[in-house]
């Protein structure tokens, strides 16, 4: 009985949210084929209480076709409620937000199911395998989103490949990372420029035009360049379709269940630096060094050759650190600081049944 009243309760309060239409985001997940669109999506949906995270990347819950438990690949787009509550109010705001996620297909076979995901979200998550890289399909989804003018956050998923099957060192894996991100933001900068072009040439056209014209294409055609030029920053140069400053740039690995915006680890280690977190996160985003004599963040320049980059030395090295501790600790290796020691050192959450289990 009790079971029931909180499945109701539960119902009550998504419909409740349901009528304030301006809590409401719908988001896609949209990816090459096998880059984790439904893994990833099995995951928020247990972090919403609906599987267990064991079942996550196995259930595939979103795909409710036989066709496509059988083949083990999305072949129709499919929707479910979830609720988000900000960590920190959001506009100063920590009202719940509902979602409705949008598993898409990653195959091509199934673009037009693709195109109609797209074309319902607010925003959507490009979803990049960090091993495979950027492939066609990811090209195709970036346009989509693009063209659609979705608001997207980039994710680099499994992680967990680079430091288990590839053996990667941590600053290996930054630069790989880094190499992906100029890769997609090229992209990203090609549709705008592409845009560009085309809106000159339908100006000049229109200029050539009869003379009456001329008035009204310049004015509509000055009007639709705009929104580019609003992109073009102080230097000439184009804003950044995607870095880690504007924070729509996510790490993870859905089938190991977490995932992160480098915001998390600024909050963390803003204070032991003696920095705020706005400046971490944008030291963050390039070549700068911790520098621990002076105690101050410095350029490439400065540090030379034997530091570490801060995304590495704040971020990557833990969780690198984490992998390996956990990998000692299954096979029966002593470790200098357990899995616990380590979780608590980084403000993780963890059950006691999760660390046996792991």
């Amino acid at each position: 009985g009790s079971g029931g009243g909180g499945m109701d309760r539960a119902i009550e309060r998504l419909a409740s949210l349901q009528r304030h239409t301006t809590r409401i985001r719908n988001i896609c997940v949209l990816a090459h084929v096998d880059h984790g669109k439904t893994t990833l999506s099995d995951s928020l949906i247990a972090h919403n209480g609906f599987i267990t995270a064991k079942q996550a990347g196995l259930m595939r819950f979103m795909d409710f076709l036989e066709d496509e438990q059988r083949r083990g690949i999305t072949m129709k787009s499919a929707g479910i409620n979830l609720l988000y509550t900000p960590r920190t109010a959001v506009r100063g705001d920590k009202e719940p937000i509902l979602i409705t996620l949008i598993d898409s297909p990653g195959h091509v076979d199934f673009c037009s199911e693709v195109s109609t995901a797209a074309r319902l979200s607010d925003g959507c998550f490009v979803l990049v395998d960090v091993v495979e890289g950027v492939c066609v399909q990811t090209h195709a989804v970036l346009r989509q989103a693009w063209e659609e003018r979705l608001k997207p956050c980039l994710v680099f998923n499994k992680l967990d490949r680079l430091i288990i099957e590839l053996g990667y060192e941590p600053r290996e894996a930054y630069d790989r990372m880094r190499a992906l991100l100029n890769e997609v933001n090229g992209l990203m900068s090609a549709f705008e420029s592409e845009k560009f072009i085309s809106q000159a040439d339908t100006f000049l056209s229109a200029f050539d035009a009869a003379e009456e014209a001329t008035l009204g294409a310049s004015t509509s055609d000055g009007a639709v360049g705009a929104d580019y030029l609003d992109e073009v920053n102080e230097d000439g140069e184009v804003a950044e379709a995607f870095s880690i400053a504007r924070g729509n740039v996510a790490f993870g690995s859905a089938i190991d269940g977490w995932a992160f915006r480098p915001e998390a680890f600024a909050d963390l280690f803003a204070e032991k630096l003696g920095c705020s977190a706005a400046a971490l996160c944008k030291a963050f985003s390039g070549d700068w060094y911790y520098h621990p004599k002076t105690k101050r963040i410095v350029s490439r320049k400065v540090a030379g050759d034997k530091l570490k980059p801060l995304f590495v030395q704040c971020i990557l090295d833990p969780i690198w650190k984490l992998y390996t501790t956990a990998d000692n600790e299954k096979n029966g290796v002593w470790v200098e600081k357990d899995l616990a020691a380590l979780a608590k050192a980084l403000k993780v959450e963890v059950s006691e049944r999760d660390l046996t289990n792991t």
